[in-house]
């Protein structure tokens, strides 16, 4: 270390985690960081607190290793407003002054590539279709209807009307049955918290004085007496709605309310509550036929959950909601995940991974629970990723294999299989929609050079026709090269990877190349078409390299177990064995080498930076959890203990101490460059992970030879909901910081 360093003695109050406190002498290192950080990148200076924990008998830690900005954790602090003012301004010099005229070509270029038609998944409701599109530059995208699925199309919702720049977003959405009414979230500012409103179809005006409030992670389920309808919600916290999206409080004892239309939401009904377990989130659904409620229940975003019913004809002699229902226990054990597909009559049908990890099908008959369950359609080798159930009884099954994707069609009583829908070589499905009344239903697939193409299947006539397909002006893929590769991790695990880049492109060690990956929470990475990605291979002779690491749900349940708990470490060495493989194969060197991930991909990132920087010459953090011994404390943070473990509990807090990225920066070692990214409205991965890593990593690397940086995205959350505008200005920010600290030069 080159900084000048004095010792000096001062008493500390530390905390214990029984609560109880002491005071000790604790010697104190002092250093001329201002001084030095000021010749190399003017950080800005925070103040460090004193205070030390104690979890678990360890001290976490002694500040004069590790300082605990335990401060910023108040967003509406002054000091806090003014670290995250000084850190925009010390980024946006940075790259006006290093970055010549790029930023300048790179908002041109995206601004160009993203000015193309955007369809969304048709669905019809009652007599209409509907679908979303975006005519290219639009802030948001505009709900459309037509009457036939050729006819013409007019708009039916325009969220870009609800606020001038573009940062109201709809949320969520769900029209009653017979399409009468139409009832929708909306979202300020990327937050998850939202607000629903009721409207009749035609009318340019909502039904109700005032929106229902302190909804967030649910859906909206009409009964189909269209007089009301289930959607989730939280206590209200303690903040006022205008910092509602700022605030941090924990998020616990949701419940799901029924509202009837035109009533004060005071007067809502709690339908479903479990005070015992105030971690639980549910979900709720109202079976095709009108007579079920059924309730799944989640601990968080463990794989496994509960499910429960309720007959309303049965109670209230119909299909409506008289009262507080009966529900009956169909699961009660939490053993696996179970998704809900549909009922005939009392038979109802399941996918799970109950005793199956890549997913069977099942029955359950409410009339003779006795009898319990029976396999419908067994497990194969590849993994159940969507099911639909349209015209009657015949059931769409997406397949997962390899990271590509199989549609099959089997017949939902009696499992057998009828035929496959053929999609395009090494196409992916991006969604499927349709109902069990319908004849029809829409799939939309694409992949890393193809934005997408729409297509309708009627069983009526066994027709697979064309919808819409995007077209993106001036972009020919034709110039592109697309490849998966399988490479060896530490252990021998093989691990899918995608490379695409320019035809012809030499191999000789120099190319810039990007990097991707998430690996957590059961989520699977899966070729999508990005603007900044073919941007990146276009303009800069670019290597972009997307990982399938463990942890996410590419190979089934089995795959994301081994990448949480206590086998999160590989996901950290498989994203590591990505990047020796590009270097080895000369696709890239370190130098060149930027890697990226957001949120549990963020996590990724500042573990990976901390365990090996020397592999890489840029590490971009995207809203990512950074203190894995305090998570659990803010927000929605709780539910993520699946993936990571409990703080709390001694053996879980040992070992995710070792991959938390706050708690793991080395000063001993050369970092790359690195940028961190978080939103002032992201209240699912709150700010204070990126503001206090990105205060400890300037601090401690203070003598580094590469920049480290943050970005703060104002009125925009964890990235839902942002506006073309504000997705075109980070992308640039972003991408000229590449451009500078990878030394890759814009190519016109």
């Amino acid at each position: 270390m080159l900084r000048k360093v004095e010792t000096i003695t001062t008493k500390t109050t530390i905390k214990n985690v029984d609560g109880t406190s002491n005071t000790k002498e604790v010697k104190t290192i002092t250093t001329q960081y201002e001084k030095i950080a000021k010749t190399l990148f003017n950080y800005p200076t925070v103040r460090r607190d004193d205070q030390v924990d104690i979890l678990h008998g360890v001290e976490i830690k002694d500040p004069c290793v590790v300082p605990i900005y335990r401060h910023l954790e108040d967003p509406d602090a002054p000091e806090t407003k003014q670290f995250v003012e000084d850190q925009g301004k010390l980024f946006q010099d940075f790259i006006k002054s290093k970055g010549g005229d790029v930023r300048t070509k790179l908002e041109a270029r995206f601004t160009e590539m993203f000015n193309y038609e955007r369809y969304g998944l048709p669905f019809k409701k009652g007599d209409n279709y509907y679908y979303f599109h975006n005519s290219g530059l639009q802030p948001q995208s505009v709900l459309y209807t037509q009457k036939t699925v050729d006819g013409e199309s007019s708009v039916f919702f325009d969220p870009n009307t609800l606020s001038q720049d573009g940062t109201v977003s709809l949320s969520r959405y769900s029209f009653s049955e017979s399409g009468k009414f139409f009832a929708y979230a909306v979202s300020v500012s990327g937050s998850d918290w939202v607000k629903i409103h009721v409207r009749e179809v035609g009318a340019d005006k909502d039904l109700e004085e005032k929106p229902l409030e302190w909804m967030k992670f649910g859906g909206i389920e009409w009964t189909h007496d269209e007089k009301g309808f289930f959607y989730n919600r939280y206590p209200a916290p303690s903040v006022s709605l205008d910092k509602a999206g700022t605030e941090t409080n924990v998020n616990k004892n949701q419940a799901v309310y029924y509202h009837r239309v035109g009533t004060d939401q005071s007067e809502d009904i709690a339908v479903y509550k479990d005070s015992e377990h105030p971690d639980f989130g549910f979900v709720t659904t109202v079976s095709d036929c009108g007579r079920y409620v059924i309730v799944g229940a989640w601990k968080g975003t463990h794989p496994e959950s509960l499910f429960y019913y309720a007959d309303l004809e049965k109670q209230f002699g119909g299909n409506s909601v008289l009262g507080v229902p009966e529900f009956t226990t169909i699961v009660g054990e939490r053993t696996g995940a179970y998704d809900w597909i549909a009922n005939e009559g009392t038979v109802f049908y399941f996918v799970t991974s109950d005793g199956a990890p890549n997913k069977h099908v099942v029955k359950y008959d409410v009339a003779q629970p006795e009898l319990g369950f029976s396999v419908v359609i067994p497990e194969v080798e590849t993994a159940i990723f969507y099911h639909k159930v349209v015209a009657n009884n015949k059931l769409v099954l997406v397949y997962m294999q390899d990271v590509k994707h199989v549609m099959r069609v089997h017949d939902l009583t009696t499992g057998e299989y009828l035929h496959n829908i053929d999609l395009p070589t090494g196409s992916i499905i991006k969604g499927v929609s349709g109902s069990k009344n319908k004849t029809e239903f829409f799939y939309n697939f694409g992949s890393f050079i193809s934005p997408g193409i729409t297509r309708r299947f009627d069983f009526a006539n066994g027709q697979d026709t064309l919808f819409k397909e995007t077209i993106v002006p001036g972009f020919d893929s034709s110039i592109f090269e697309v490849k998966q590769v399988f490479y060896p991790s530490a252990d021998g695990t093989k691990i899918p990877m995608y490379i695409f880049h320019k035809k012809g492109l030499e191999m000789n060690g120099e190319n810039p190349a990007f990097q991707y990956a998430y690996g957590g929470f059961n989520f699977s990475v899966l070729p999508s078409f990005s603007v900044a990605w073919l941007t990146f291979a276009e303009k800069f002779n670019g290597v972009v390299a997307i990982v399938n690491i463990r942890g996410g749900g590419e190979y089934g349940q089995a795959w994301h177990d081994a990448g949480r708990l206590f086998n999160k470490q590989n996901c950290s060495t498989d994203f590591q064995y990505a990047s020796r493989y590009l270097i080895s194969e000369k696709y890239t060197k370190p130098a060149k080498l930027a890697i990226n991930g957001g949120s549990n991909g963020g996590l990724l990132i500042g573990t990976v930076l901390n365990q090996a920087p020397e592999l890489y010459g840029l590490g971009i953090a995207d809203v990512g959890v950074h203190d894995l011994l305090r998570f659990h404390k803010f927000t929605i943070g709780h539910a993520w203990t699946s993936d990571f473990g409990n703080p709390d509990v001694k053996e879980d807090f040992e070992n995710i101490l070792k991959i938390s990225p706050l708690h793991n920066v080395d000063s001993s070692k050369a970092y790359p460059a690195v940028l961190i990214v978080t939103g002032d409205h992201d209240n699912r991965v709150v700010p204070l992970h990126s503001l206090k890593l990105g205060a400890t990593m300037q601090y401690e690397l203070n003598n580094n030879a590469k920049p480290i940086m943050m970005r703060i995205n104002t009125k925009a959350g964890h990235g839902a909901g942002k506006s073309i505008q504000q997705t075109i200005e980070e992308l640039s920010d972003k991408y000229t910081y590449l451009s500078i600290t990878l030394d890759a030069p814009y190519f016109d």
